[in-house]
């Protein structure tokens, strides 16, 4: 799960029209780190977007978050009103799992959210990741 950090604010200061200009950007920035066919990224709602990464453990999806944080920070779209930098940012929560008849995928994505707002609470434009287990019966 991936949020862009402070889009109220930016979005309320430059606009709506400056705003969907940066979720494009964002997720153009976002789409060109996807190198396999099988990975996805996407809108999920509003400043949100998820990426799916079939066969990737924990390191590496982790790895790729940090790809994906630093090619949105690179992008430099300016963002006055953010209390993280002076331009566009992403938080984003990583988790992953061991496909299994006992999980379930909505699980997954909730484990994700999760750490997405730690990742927020922790201080932003920052990747927090776990590594999702069926529980015990």
């Amino acid at each position: 799960m991936l949020d862009i950090d402070y889009f109220k604010p930016f979005n309320d200061n430059y606009g709506h029209g400056a705003g969907d200009d940066c979720l494009r950007k964002v997720g153009r920035a976002l789409s060109s780190e996807v190198k396999r066919a099988a990975d996805l990224v996407a809108r999920y709602g509003g400043e949100e977007f998820v990426c799916v990464m079939p066969d990737t453990d924990l390191d590496g999806a982790s790895a790729f978050g940090h790809t994906m944080r630093k090619a949105v920070s690179d992008l430099k779209v300016k963002h006055e009103y953010s209390d993280v930098t002076h331009h566009v940012t992403m938080s984003i929560g990583v988790a992953t799992c061991t496909p299994d008849e006992g999980i379930d995928p909505f699980d997954l994505v909730r484990r994700a959210d999760e750490k997405l707002y730690e990742a927020k609470k922790g201080g932003r434009n920052r990747v927090e990741s776990t590594v999702f287990e069926k529980k015990a019966e």
